[in-house]
């Protein structure tokens, strides 16, 4: 099945988010930061190659174009402990292993986690 996102997904919270918080989390689950405290890349890497899952600029949030890339936004997000939201409202989440979209009473799976980060950022087919 393809999907095409093409809209923006962005990580929420109550508590604004500051950069030092942000740099902390990142680091210690093995993400990468590339830019300043004003405006950066989050990284994550796979293979051995670093790909591209969100932009800092004063607020985090990303244009997935695979399913890794939105189990990144979901790994990030819960590591905040924010929710990841879609322009639709719909959230992105991690619940028992499993990577879904939530939008009102129906779930939409992505897939297992573990298998999704396995199989890297291969991009949705248009």
């Amino acid at each position: 099945m393809s999907r095409i996102m093409g809209y923006e997904l962005r990580v929420e919270r109550p508590a604004p988010l500051a950069f030092a918080e942000l740099a902390n989390v990142l680091g210690r689950a093995g993400f990468e930061f590339r830019g300043s405290q004003e405006k950066g890349e989050v990284l994550a890497r796979h293979g051995d190659g670093v790909h591209p899952v969100a932009v800092w600029d004063g607020k985090l949030s990303g244009a997935p174009g695979s399913d890794w890339q939105v189990a990144q936004l979901a790994r990030v997000s819960a590591l905040l402990g924010a929710r990841l939201v879609g322009e639709d409202g719909e959230q992105y989440a991690i619940r028992d292993g499993l990577v879904e979209q939530l939008n009102g009473s129906t779930a939409y799976e992505f897939g297992k986690i573990d298998e999704i980060l396995a199989a890297g950022p291969s991009v949705w087919s248009q």
